[in-house]
């Protein structure tokens, strides 16, 4: 049985009581959902901006203790480096990236710890190296998270 109203829309004998360009925005609601529901993960302390991987301090650190090659790179200014920095961490400014990195950090495959202040310049760096052509970066935010020891200038 068919039920049939001046305004709405039928289904299978159901009334939904909406006209019929609401039913398309409701149907592209549902599907916007869903696709958001699917591309959605599980947290973890790892995650992938495009083609760089983002971690926290206690990952940073770990990769560094297990790793035996690996570049440092601290992308403050001048003065934020000299003042306070994580030991055997070299010094590229954020803004100078595109035009030190190529000559400085030969390998393109090296993996690359990237951290600035707090995580904001860090991560306009790591997308500069992708551009770049480096293929192993990974951003750990901000210094002002390293819970472990740093040196002074």
């Amino acid at each position: 049985m068919k039920l049939k109203a001046s305004r709405g829309a039928e289904c299978h004998g159901f009334y939904f009581g909406l006209g019929g360009g609401n039913m398309i925005k409701v149907i592209f609601i549902a599907f916007a959902l869903g696709l958001l529901l699917s591309l959605s993960g599980c947290s973890s302390n790892s995650t992938s901006n495009a083609d760089w991987n983002t971690i926290d301090a206690q990952e940073a650190n770990r990769m560094m203790l297990e790793l035996d090659d690996f570049i440092l790179l601290d992308v403050r200014t001048v003065s934020e480096f000299e003042q306070m920095r994580i030991e055997g961490a070299i010094h590229i400014p954020y803004n100078e990236i595109t035009d030190r990195a190529e000559a400085e950090l030969k390998d393109k495959n090296s993996v690359i710890l990237i951290y600035c202040r707090s995580g904001q310049r860090s991560a306009l760096a790591a997308a500069n190296l992708i551009y770049l052509g480096f293929t192993a970066i990974y951003d750990f935010g901000g210094i002002l998270n390293w819970p472990y020891e740093t040196v002074g200038g």
